[in-house]
């Protein structure tokens, strides 16, 4: 339900998207879907992409509140929610501490241990001889990321010692923590947060060895199943699990949970997205649109969040 009426409520919009994180290319295609969006229901919105860009101008440009559509760090992790606050200008999702949590896989995993969150058992590889400790305490397979880079950007699985060396000194080159993840075996879904409630889920299906780059973004192969073929009771179960987790990382306004659904039945959770893509191949939209939400009006909602958090 909007609680926002008419397009000359939100003021003049900037359109945050771009930035120089490894997400880039991605987030200039969501960012131009966004902005589309928005001008076709008459909203004064305008692409504002902080590579060209100085964050001091929106002010100078009479900017009354952003949309914030960057991926990856730069935009998803504090930085920008930080600079807007200290600018007094309002902006979509959620704020400077829930950015920071959810784009930091690693803390993101003390977090919901702490919380009593279900997630698969992890180590922090810092240095090349813990690949041995990683055999001994994850076995194989694994799952190696970067853990400041979404996108499944440098992510990789690895089935003997040789691969989990190379993995390892993959992901070191993203300049960011690197983590191990214990490899789970089953079906893989996704839950769409708007304004703390949980869209449809959607069950993930792909011919690669996990929901990697290339099934994201370019694949015509990658098969989505919303409704997701999970019983009334278990959906509703792992969407209420979903928002939990989001919460306790400060989640706010919009986001996703990926999980996975372990081969004894129990749930998984693996990372949140508080800047999901808004591309035609995302999940965000197509949830939205199995709740019977088009795509200009879950923009729209979207950037009736930026009304929950007006800086001070």
């Amino acid at each position: 339900m909007s609680t926002v009426q008419t397009p000359k409520s939100f003021g003049k919009v900037a359109v945050a998207m771009g930035g120089n994180a490894a997400e880039r290319e991605i987030s200039l295609l969501s960012g131009e879907a966004v902005l589309s969006a928005l001008q076709a229901q008459e909203v004064n919105a305008i692409k504002f992409d902080t590579k060209i860009s100085d964050l001091n101008e929106l002010k100078e440009m009479g900017i009354d509140r952003v949309f914030n559509i960057m991926h990856g760090r730069g935009g998803e992790d504090g930085q920008l929610q930080g600079a807007l606050e200290l600018l007094s200008i309002p902006y979509t999702g959620s704020g400077v501490l829930g950015s920071a949590l959810g784009m930091d896989k690693l803390r993101t995993k003390s977090c919901w241990l702490g919380a009593g969150i279900p997630t698969p058992k992890w180590m922090e590889l810092t240095k090349e001889s813990d690949v041995e400790a990683c055999v001994t305490k994850l076995g194989f397979p694994v799952m190696v990321k970067p853990a400041l880079e979404g996108s499944s950007l440098g992510m990789a699985k690895a089935d003997n010692i040789e691969q989990l060396r190379e993995a390892y000194k993959n992901a070191a080159t993203f300049a960011c923590e690197v983590m191990a993840e214990q490899w789970v075996e089953g079906g893989e879904y996704t839950v769409a947060v708007l304004a703390d409630k949980a869209l449809p889920m959607i069950r993930l299906e792909t011919p690669n060895e996990f929901y990697d780059y290339e099934a994201k973004y370019q694949a015509n192969t990658t098969q989505y199943h919303c409704p997701c073929g999970l019983s009334s009771e278990q959906e509703q179960a792992l969407q209420t699990l979903s928002v939990k987790a989001f919460k306790v990382l400060g989640g706010e306004g919009w986001g996703r949970v990926d999980l996975m659904i372990d081969e004894t039945g129990n749930p998984q959770l693996l990372e949140i997205n508080t800047v999901p893509g808004m591309t035609d191949h995302s999940l965000v939209p197509m949830a939205a649109k199995q709740a019977g939400i088009s795509f200009n009006k879950l923009v729209w909602r979207i950037l009736e969040t930026s009304f929950i958090k007006v800086a001070a």
